[in-house]
């Protein structure tokens, strides 16, 4: 299916996020819901959202080739994921090798004010989400990438359809329309409206948007590298300007025995919060560089060399104390 990983590769990968043989393409599973999801929930709890490489590599690069993306995530076995691009990469290659045909589309996302959605303009191209058409030709969406808000479940495009996110009272859907920045709306001559990307953390609430992409259009991986190029270097970027890292926890609801996302852990900057029950808590301010690297270990997983934890020294990021990162 055009992968660039090998079988024994898949099998590795497999084995990493805690899937028996019977999920291995040799033993031919059926390519439905429930294996797209039960992919999908082990990527996520494997593979933490983290921007480490912009702050903690010694040339602050993000690579994007496959073969550096499955050494640093899956080889290494140091608990490292990535940010939007290097795991969504990363995820349609497995998908094309376990036998779906995915496509990747661009994905504009809104400004956030206090970690809050607002304003009418929508950004360029800065994120991705794979698109997924199964036999019956409905299609999902797969955003392994947008950290702790981002979905828990492959989505369907059907509009206006709510969903209960995995913790929590949060609910999703998806809108079907125009964004104010489009100024070319007219149906008839071939405007095509967006798919927006909606949450409210109650029922009683309005709903608020996240992003916007359309499905009809493909990217290839050479848009991404031209637009990580500029997210992971330009310093009016919040990922250049912030040290993320989150990590959804897996575990079982509902009695069904599937596997679920239960939780999360997320770090920005110095602070470390929790989210077990709907709820976020802060449960840690760290001061210094060994605290943060230290935490990254405990809550996420996640083990730095000593070469990745020193290249941090003389960066905007680097925490010193009680010196606070604006």
């Amino acid at each position: 299916m055009d992968s660039a990983y090998s079988p024994e590769q898949i099998s590795q990968y497999l084995a990493h996020v805690g899937l028996p043989q019977s999920f291995h393409p040799s033993s031919s599973p059926t390519l439905d819901i429930n294996y797209l999801t039960t992919l999908f929930v082990h990527q996520i709890t494997t593979f933490p959202y983290e921007n480490l490489s912009i702050h903690y590599s010694p040339d602050h690069a993000i690579v994007l080739d496959p073969q550096a993306l499955f050494h640093k995530m899956v080889t290494s076995n140091r608990g490292r994921g990535g940010y939007c691009m290097e795991v969504s990469i990363l995820f349609h290659h497995v998908l094309r090798a376990v036998g779906f045909s995915p496509h990747m589309t661009g994905v504009r996302i809104r400004p956030r004010i206090n970690n809050i959605p607002q304003g009418q303009t929508y950004s360029g191209f800065v994120h991705l989400v794979n698109i997924v058409a199964l036999r019956d030709d409905q299609k999902y969406a797969l955003d392994v990438g947008f950290g702790g808000d981002g979905p828990t479940f492959p989505m369907p495009l059907i509009p206006e359809v709510v969903h209960r996110n995995s913790i929590g009272t949060q609910e999703v859907r998806y809108a079907r329309d125009f964004i104010p920045n489009q100024r070319f709306q007219d149906e008839s001559l071939g405007a095509m409206k967006n798919w927006i990307y909606q949450y409210r953390n109650r029922p009683d609430q309005d709903w608020n948007s996240y992003y916007a992409f359309n499905d009809s259009y493909e990217f290839f991986e050479q848009d991404f590298a031209i637009l990580s190029y500029f997210l992971s270097r330009s310093p009016d970027q919040s990922q250049t300007n912030t040290v993320l890292a989150i990590r959804f926890l897996r575990g079982f609801g509902d009695g069904d025995g599937k596997p679920k996302v239960v939780g999360k852990v997320m770090m920005s900057n110095a602070d470390v919060k929790q989210n077990l029950t709907g709820k976020t808590n802060l449960v840690k301010v760290c001061r210094t560089e060994e605290e943060r690297v230290e935490i990254l270990r405990e809550l996420f997983g996640i083990q730095l060399t000593e070469e990745e934890a020193g290249a941090i020294k003389g960066c905007r990021c680097e925490l010193k104390g009680d010196e606070v990162l604006n």
